[in-house]
């Protein structure tokens, strides 16, 4: 369900409109192809609150009963046949977006604990390759991990990243092999020898290292896959790892983390509106975690160390966009004693924090568009780091030194591909690091990027961006694609794609739509478009869409919608609300059977997500999810063209939910649309985890798009 669906990909070559004569083609309809795959009946029927449901098609969710793989196969070998007359367009899309990668490319390095780190892809490898080098001249090249070396062999590798040992030594790493974004296995390499040390640790998350360089923390999660349990592992011990804390409510989570001044690590309990950190002393692993703040319900807060002070970056009902206190080291429980340092604004969001030694810098939210604001340590002054263009992504990625005195951030917008810089703090200047490079070619003046504001049906204006080539004519005959999430606060961003382009070089339209459910204009943003208000989510995104048609982008017959996971969500919804609206709807891994996955807690994310969609087993919050639940809401009407992504190993989004979507749409429609599903039967929540492979998703999904408006070149 929770997963904001990002999709880094893109393309170019020669220019094709839907309204060119001469490239339009016979659009071919369900009826032109063999009769799709049937699935079987089997009525199982749910009582709640005196209303009864039927679901025919429940059994699709038990992934070891070979009936349900044999109808997943059907699917995918019905949806291969569908789109087999696109695969030279699919193949034209995947070597432009090739074209637009540099293959072979490294990060610029990021320096921490004396050895800059950094990563580094090779041509025609699917994974990274992560690498760290001393501080020093001529120092040597070291391999950490060759991702490419760990995945022979296999189906599909997730790698989570590593944790070095304070001496340098060591490194703890988790990846798994399934594709999913849960049961990782931990494992420690010797980073002198190259060997791992014998550890395995398998349905883990995070960890970290204490200063003794044999104590790591971990965390474990249960059969629903909730991180809450915190062990401790010391290397050489025999015996069992010792329990260090566990958490009992299960709307919570837990991770870990370690203080930028190697001081503490927090155990971190965090439900959606909730959080409480424990302080575990690094110089001694054995002792045991003390409370920072109990948690109050509705009281969510960070802990930020300093050397000689606590910065706390709070949020509470009355502080939606939250601010920061200034703490003592001791004492701080006494509130008495806390000192505002950035004060609360409605009108801004507070988005990230950074403390460093003499600094602290900010990222802010006003206007849906972000802002750094950095303040001295020392002599109190203040300074700000803004951007000029209308729309545009800013994220701030901080320091890891607590010492340094620049902090890094990247600068990206529709039209502008990702630059890194570096902020000195001190001289108040921006240096550029590293700009994306499209080896292929591009010109940021050939397109044009505006910001457009949709009426929703309370009057509300809700923003977004859009990018189309120059010289594209608002006369209603222009394709258009629009893109949303619109849940869990998490903001709807610009940013540069490279696979945009492929369609957007076809006279595509290119849409954002920052809905509510987000955050992109704060955190009442977000609180008006969850729970009992969740259907402002949808109908924002109908609003977007009507003023695409109104103001003349585009128009109903060359318009689609795209979302992924609570996106897909968002999606399927539109799809039941305004059929009329949208000529395609993309959904990936969609999360659509809202009833059944809500009510049903042994599922991952079920508990934890009551605050964001409600507690179905609570009448008002039922009848509410019920009304807008995609798969409940499907009746007998026109539906566009769908094409609808599962994963087999989804730990977020089942697999069943896209599959028994498309089983009853097809049942119900009245229209000769396709509808086709694909389920990657090796992989999880974000599909292929290759980047080759992942490019072959894309121009997948951009050849039925552009199949749909018949543009077959």
């Amino acid at each position: 369900m929770k997963t904001s669906v990002k999709y880094l990909i893109i393309a170019t070559a020669l220019i094709f409109t839907a309204s060119c004569g001469s490239n339009k083609r016979e659009i071919l309809k369900q009826s032109d192809f063999t009769q799709p795959p049937v699935a079987q009946i089997i009525p199982h029927t749910f009582n709640e609150f005196g209303n009864e449901r039927v679901d025919n098609y429940y059994w699709l969710r038990d992934k070891t009963n070979p009936a349900v793989i044999e109808y997943l196969n059907q699917e995918n070998s019905y949806t291969d046949s569908v789109m087999a007359s696109t695969k030279a367009l699919q193949e034209a899309i995947y070597n432009e977006i090739i074209g637009r990668i540099k293959d072979a490319d490294e990060s610029y390095p990021v320096f921490t604990n004396g050895y800059n780190y950094y990563s580094r892809t090779e041509e025609g490898k699917q994974y990274r390759v992560y690498l760290r080098k001393a501080d020093y001249e001529d120092a040597k090249e070291e391999l950490l991990f060759d991702v490419n070396q760990m995945a022979e062999g296999k189906k599909a590798m997730r790698f989570a990243g590593y944790n070095i040992s304070p001496d340098n030594k060591l490194a703890a790493y988790s990846f798994n092999e399934t594709g999913s974004f849960a049961d990782y296995t931990i494992r420690v390499k010797s980073l002198e020898s190259g060997a791992d040390l014998g550890v395995s640790i398998p349905m883990s998350t995070s960890h970290q290292w204490a200063n003794d360089n044999k104590t790591l923390f971990y965390v474990l999660v249960d059969n629903a896959l909730r991180p809450y349990k915190v062990m401790k592992h010391k290397l050489g011990q025999t015996g069992k790892d010792e329990v260090v804390y566990e958490e009992s409510d299960a709307r919570f989570n837990v991770y870990l983390s370690k203080t930028k001044t190697e001081k503490e690590i927090f155990i971190i309990s965090s439900s959606t509106y909730t959080s409480e950190y424990r302080s575990i002393d690094a110089d001694n692993p054995s002792a045991k975690p003390a409370i920072f703040l109990p948690r109050e319900q509705g009281v969510d807060y960070t802990v930020l160390a300093h050397s000689d002070k606590y910065f706390l970056w709070y949020k509470d009902g009355e502080k939606l966009n939250g601010m920061i206190y200034e703490l003592p080291l001791k004492g701080y429980r006494d509130r008495s004693t806390w000192k505002i340092f950035v004060d609360h604004d409605p009108l801004i969001r507070l988005e990230g924090v950074d403390v460093l030694k003499n600094y602290v810098v900010i990222d802010i939210r006003k206007n849906g568009l972000n802002q750094f604001q950095y303040f001295s340590l020392t002599d109190g002054t203040k300074g700000e780091i803004t951007f000029p263009e209308p729309v545009y992504t800013a994220s701030l990625n901080g320091n890891p030194e607590f010492d340094a005195i620049t902090v890094r951030y990247s600068y990206t917008s529709l039209n502008r591909p990702s630059t890194l810089y570096d902020f000195n703090l001190e001289k108040g200047e921006s240096i550029k690091l590293k700009e994306q490079e499209i080896p292929s070619g591009f010109n940021a003046d050939d397109y044009i990027v505006e910001r457009l504001w949709a009426k929703a049906h309370d009057g509300v204006e809700v923003p977004m961006a859009i990018v189309y080539k120059k010289g594209l004519r608002k006369n209603g005959k222009n394709p258009a694609l629009l893109y949303s999430y619109g849940s869990y606060g998490s903001s709807s961003d610009v940013y540069f794609s490279p696979a945009y382009y492929s369609l957007i070089d076809r006279g595509f339209v290119v849409a954002i739509a920052q809905i509510r459910g987000g955050s992109d204009l704060g955190e009442q943003w977000y609180e008006d478009g969850k729970l009992l208000k969740k259907k402002n989510t949808f109908t924002d995104f109908i609003a977007c869409a009507e003023k695409l048609i109104s103001d003349k982008y585009t128009s109903a017959e060359k318009l689609a919608g795209m979302g992924g996971s609570a996106g897909g969500l968002l999606v399927g919804a539109v799809a039941n609300m305004r059929p009329d609206l949208f000529n395609t709807i993309v959904a990936h891994v969609p999360f659509v059977d809202v009833i059944n996955t809500m009510l049903d807690t042994s599922l991952p994310l079920t508990t934890q997500e009551y605050e964001e969609w409600g507690n179905p087993n609570e009448e008002e919050y039922y009848r509410y999810m019920l009304s807008y639940s995609p798969y409940d809401n499907v009746t007998a009407q026109k539906y566009p063209n769908i094409l609808a992504t599962g994963g087999l190993n989804d730990s977020q989004v089942g697999f069943h939910e896209p599959a028994k979507w498309v089983a009853k749409l097809r049942s119900l429609k009245q229209d000769d649309n396709i509808i086709i599903l694909h389920t990657n039967m090796e992989s999880g929540h974000g599909g292929a985890t290759g980047r080759y492979d992942r490019i072959k998703e894309t121009a997948f999904e951009w050849a039925f798009i552009l199949d749909r408006v018949g543009i077959k070149n």
